[in-house]
Order: C-alpha cells, then structure tokens, then sequence
C-alpha cells in the first residue's frame, strides 16, 4: 500500500474542513463562553445550563441532522453543473428547515414540565426553567442558518459560515458579559442573560450568512430570486427521506450524550456540572471530526456524481486517516491534561462553593480519562457516517447507529453508572462502548458498500 496516495489529500481535504471546524468549534464555544461565565455564579447554575441544554441538544441533533441532507443533493448538483437541481434543493430545504425549526421550539417549550419528573435537583430546575424559554426560541434562527450553511457547504464554499459563526462569537461574548454579570447599566440577569445572547447572536448570524452568499456570484444565481410558491414534491420527499433518517441517527448520538446528563443528574448537582465540563470540552474536539465529516460528505458527493467509485473511495480513506491522526492527539492531550483543563470552569477562590467546585473538579478530571479513550473512535464513526450521507446511504447506518447507542451504549452507561456502581465514570464508560460499536458498524458498511459500487461498475463497462 502506497500511504502516499492517502496523504496527498491531506492539504486539500484540511483546506475544504478547515473552516467547517472553525463555524462548528464557534457553536460550540458560545456554549463554552456560556459555561465559563455561568460556572461563576455557582455550580446549581452551572447544573441548570447543562439541564437545559439537554433538551436543547435533542432537538438541535434533530434540526442538524435533517438539515444535512442537503449538501450531498447540493455536492452532486454542483458537480454534474445542475442549476435546476441545486436551486431546488436549497429551496425546498430552507422551507423544511424552516418549519421544523418552529416545530422543535413549540416541542422544546411546552417539554418543561417534563424537569419535575426527572427527579432533577429542585433549585437547578428552577433555574434552568426560564433559560430554556429564550434558549428554544434561539433553535428557529439556529436551524434556519443549518439549512444556508449546508448549502454553502455542499457548494464547497465552507468559509462563509465560518465567518458567520464567528461574528455571532463576538456578538455572544459581549452580550453574555454584560447581561450575566450586569455590567455598562444593564441588569444583572444571571443565566437569563446567557440566554438573551444566544438569541441575538443566532438571529445575527443567519441575516449575516444570507447577505454574504446573496452577493457572491456563484452561490447568487441559486439563492436569488427563487419561488417560493413554485414546490417539486419529488424534491421535498428526497429532501425528508435523507434527512429524517440523518436526523435520526444524529439524535441516536446526542440522546445518549443527553441521557448522561440525566443519569448524572440522579447522582446530584456536582455530578451533573461535572458531566457538563467533560461534555463541554469533547464536543469541541467532536467538532474538528465534524468538520472532516462534511468535508468527506462533499468529496464523497462530487465524486458520486461523478460515479468515480475508486476515486472515491481513496479519497475517503485519506480523511478517514486525517481524522485518526487528529483524534489521537486529543486524546494524548486529555489524558496528559486531565486534572487542569476542569480548572478553567470553576473559581476555587469562591470560599462559599469552595467544597462543592473541589468535588466537581475531581470527578471531571476523571470523566476527561474516558473522553481521551472514545476520541479516536468517535472521530471514526462521524467521519464515515459523513461519507456514507454522501453516498446517499441512510437506511442502514441508522439502524446501526441505533444499535450501537441504545442496544449496546445505554445499558451500560445505566449498569455502571449507579452511586453503588462507577458512578459518573460508569455513564461515560458507556459512551465509550456506544462509539467503539458504532465506528466499526459504519466502517463496515462504507467499506461493504464501495466494493459493491466498484464491482457493479466494472461489470457493467465489461458488459457494454
């Protein structure tokens, strides 16, 4: 095997996810600016954030995912130079995307009096109540943007929703000082005011992602001037078939991330900000195998279009390996930094939670332990998952990701993750057993399937 032929992709491969990691490492910091902030108001704050958010995750894996659906359609239409074809996708998908994200704020919404039955901490459900109102409101601007975004991805201009993610960061970052903290004459809002910035960076970001692919000229010609009103059917059926099973099985995924901070929520309040430390700073990491997973989406997808099988497939081993790479030094940087990167969450000098942030630290160092262990094998389920949704294959990997997560992960996760058990170690050595299985389901799958493509191509050109 000449390893050259993978690592020859490695530039343009970085090129193409580069600025997908960045747009999706800025999600992710809103949340972790969130976390920083909030973490010094009192761990029960900190709790209250990661039990909002729980429900926040859910329906955003659902919106995410559905929305996924059309940059493949947009990566093979951009590739065969199909105007029509992209023009409806990115209509008929903005619609879908649309509606659904007012469905899943009406769900969020009237989902709360769901806390009172968790058996969650009083004073972290009270809390957590009216950050929730404004934080499911924010998922109609967030999935309207995932809808723009997956265009501008599948039409491999993934800088622009970098920048877009990025300004809705310094809008965020601003608006979480002033209002948490009641600074420049506002008023001391607490978690509300994290809130309040999510929302107004969400609404920014679309209105500014919009504009800037409205002015491009080849991204233009598709964005302007479509008809509303004029609906392909055949679209929208293309459209909900891809998209509600990649809707599920990224909610396969996130649930189980969700079902952790309820498990570590029965364990108490310290568990649970523990488990949102750990949770926070992975999902960062996730994100850089995200940005590799839509790069592998859009490759995989020019090449279908193409219906260059071996292409293909050589260029997904070469991401399949960069995501390897990467994922190793995370996983060396958790383990070697366990015990400090928690420290950044807490303020040790705050007397009165003196003994609560000491607990929480030591269970988070410990939770980074397992989170070093699942990166390599997270970062390979998501980048495969991502070449198969670029394949147009999402039967069968959702019911493997099902599988994975709720058959094998969940039962583990709730055996070993009893106060009698391992506790919040149990709960992640969960997630750990969850991604192992999935990565090498899916990887199985993609590497079945692009035989099979090979040898039905090279049949058929003998045949001819």
């Amino acid at each position: 095997m000449n390893i050259s032929q993978y690592t020859s992709e490695f530039k343009y491969n970085w090129k193409l996810a580069a600025p997908v990691m960045l747009g999706m490492l800025g999600h992710t910091f809103v949340s972790f600016i969130d976390n920083i902030m909030v973490g010094q108001l009192g761990t029960a704050e900190l709790a209250a954030v990661s039990l909002g958010n729980s429900f926040m995750f859910i329906a955003m894996s659902i919106g995410i995912g559905f929305s996924t659906a059309i940059t493949p359609l947009i990566a093979e239409a951009d590739s065969s130079d199909n105007l029509t074809q992209a023009r409806s996708a990115y209509k008929h998908g903005l619609i879908l995307c649309t509606t659904l994200g007012i469905l899943l704020f009406l769900l969020v919404f009237f989902s709360k009096p769901l806390m009172f039955l968790m058996q969650q901490p009083e004073e972290v459900v009270a809390l957590a109540i009216p950050y929730l109102d404004l934080v499911a409101f924010s998922l109609i601007p967030l999935i309207i943007f995932q809808a723009i975004k997956q265009f501008s991805d599948g039409m491999s201009m993934t800088r622009y929703p970098m920048y877009a993610t990025l300004l809705a960061n310094i809008v965020n970052i601003f608006l979480n000082y002033i209002l948490i903290f009641g600074k420049f004459g506002f008023p001391e809002m607490g978690i509300v005011g994290a809130a309040y910035g999510t929302l107004v960076s969400r609404i920014i970001m679309v209105i500014y992602l919009w504009l800037l692919l409205r002015f491009k000229e080849r991204s233009g010609r598709i964005v302007k001037n479509i008809q509303l009103f004029v609906i392909d059917f055949f679209m929208i059926k293309k459209i909900i078939n891809l998209g509600s099973l990649s809707a599920m099985q990224m909610f396969f995924e996130v649930a189980i991330f969700t079902a952790a901070i309820w498990l570590s929520g029965l364990l108490g309040k310290n568990p649970q900000a523990a488990n949102q430390i750990a949770l926070n700073l992975s999902s960062m990491t996730f994100m850089v195998a995200m940005g590799l997973s839509v790069a592998s989406m859009i490759r995989v997808g020019n090449q279908k279009g193409l219906q260059n099988y071996k292409e293909l497939r050589r260029i997904a081993f070469s991401i399949f390996l960069l995501g390897v790479l990467l994922a190793t030094i995370f996983a060396i940087i958790f383990f070697i930094f366990h015990k400090s990167l928690p420290n950044i969450y807490v303020d040790l000098n705050d007397a009165a939670n003196f003994k609560d942030n000491t607990e929480v630290l030591k269970i988070a160092s410990n939770l980074l332990l397992a989170a070093a262990f699942f990166q390599i094998s997270d970062s390979i389920q998501v980048v495969v998952l991502g070449a198969l949704r670029g394949l147009q294959d999402v039967k069968i990997p959702t019911i493997l990701t099902f599988i994975s997560y709720w058959v094998v992960g969940f039962p583990v996760s709730y055996f070993l993750g009893k106060e009698d058990m391992y506790g919040s170690f149990g709960i992640w050595l969960g997630l750990l057993a969850g991604l192992t299985t999935a990565s090498i389901l899916l990887f199985i799958r993609f590497n079945s399937l692009t035989l099979r493509l090979i040898a039905n191509k090279e049949k058929t050109i003998t045949i001819v």
